[in-house]
């Protein structure tokens, strides 16, 4: 188990430190699962990237905006948003850090044929 407030300290050190300004560390990862600490100073970017399958963003501390499709949303700490299925981007308005959780792959869904008529047979029984 890791504690949140010690990460979000911890690479908000680290990103200050960084000639980019940026600092992450995947503290969860269970099979398609993934959970990540970001830490961004004031001006510093994730540029534009592709989305993964399925994605949610929560601000730990400060403000960012989210950029992609439709100029993208700020958010502050507190807030959860979920990331946009298109190219998007982030930018900290002020120093930040944010927790991504993101599914890498979803499971092909798998449909069971249901004979015609079956419906009907089962509600009769």
């Amino acid at each position: 188990m890791d504690d949140l407030s010690a990460l979000t300290r911890y690479q908000l050190d680290d990103a200050r430190a960084s000639a980019h300004g940026r600092s992450a560390h995947l503290f969860l990862h269970d099979g398609p699962l993934r959970q990540t600490v970001i830490a961004l100073i004031a001006g510093a970017a994730l540029d534009e990237h592709n989305a993964p399958p399925a994605a949610s963003l929560q601000v730990l501390h400060g403000r960012v905006r989210l950029t992609g499709p439709g100029g993208g949303q700020e958010l502050k700490a507190g807030q959860v948003a979920a990331i946009p299925h298109e190219r998007h981007g982030l930018q900290a308005i002020e120093d930040s850090a944010v927790l991504l959780t993101a599914v890498t792959e979803v499971p092909a869904r798998t449909h069971r044929a249901v004979p015609a008529g079956a419906g009907a047979r089962a509600a009769r029984n």
